[in-house]
């Protein structure tokens, strides 16, 4: 790990109330990520059997990564979050829920250091989705979807994963696909302009969606597949896709 890495961003709030305190107290080390058990198998981080692990990047206030707990009991979801206030609210959700589920493990800290500890072609499916898009030409170099992290998330993702990618923010959308279709480890799953335009069944919403909503701006929906081997850069049969994508 590079001891000069930086973590951009908040990793507190405001201070948590009591209550959520004592949620966090109690509960956080029972689902807290065991670096050492997940390097060797992730799926032995886990207090079940699991078929598949999943990995979410950044997580917020967890609404997303909770559900998809519920929705696949079967698959262990492993969720990064740094700033605790949203690690506090996914605790309260679990600790809160009629029956909690138990496939949730959580990183309380930055994904980088996890992801370098994960086992190649381990994980299943990737998701960040609403990363903070650093808008300031000055601050791009901050952003998580770039090439290096792209090598890495290649690396731990098996043969058919799917990297799911999600934005309000028009200049960051245009990044990801920039970087995304110019990674020939990553194929691009879009047919036309609505396969990205809506949000899948399957893909349950977050509260910084919603925000988005309701200020009235546009959110697209990322899918890429990881590719069973390099098989160099097939940008060029994406390239209308690509327009359409710029202006949108």
């Amino acid at each position: 790990m590079d001891g000069k890495r930086i973590l951009y961003g908040r990793r507190r709030g405001r201070r948590l109330r009591p209550n959520r305190q004592e949620q966090v107290d109690r509960l956080l080390p029972q689902i807290a990520v065991d670096l050492e058990r997940l390097s060797e198998s992730p799926a032995g981080a886990f207090a079940g059997p699991v078929r598949d692990v999943w990995l979410e990047v950044g997580f917020g206030g967890g609404e997303h990564l909770f559900r998809q707990a519920q929705l696949h009991p079967d698959i262990g979801i492993v969720g990064c979050e740094p700033f605790l206030n949203g690690v506090a609210r996914l605790v309260a959700r679990i600790d809160d829920a009629d029956a909690p589920p138990g496939n949730i493990r959580v990183f309380h800290d930055d994904a980088r250091v996890l992801i370098e500890r994960l086992p190649a072609a381990s994980i299943g499916r990737v998701f960040v989705l609403f990363p903070d898009p650093w808008p300031k030409s000055r601050h791009q170099r901050r952003r998580f979807i770039a090439p290096a992290q792209l090598d890495a998330l290649a690396r731990v993702m098996r043969p058919g994963a799917e990297l799911r990618l999600a934005t309000d923010h028009m200049g960051y959308l245009r990044w990801m696909l920039l970087h995304c279709l110019a990674h020939d480890g990553f194929r691009w799953l879009a047919a036309g302009p609505a396969d990205w335009r809506s949000r899948p069944d399957d893909w349950p919403p977050t509260r910084y969606e919603s925000k988005a909503i309701d200020r009235g701006a546009f959110c697209a929906y990322l899918r890429f597949v990881r590719r069973a081997a390099a098989c160099g850069d097939r940008r060029n049969g994406n390239k209308n896709l690509v327009e359409r994508a710029k202006n949108a």
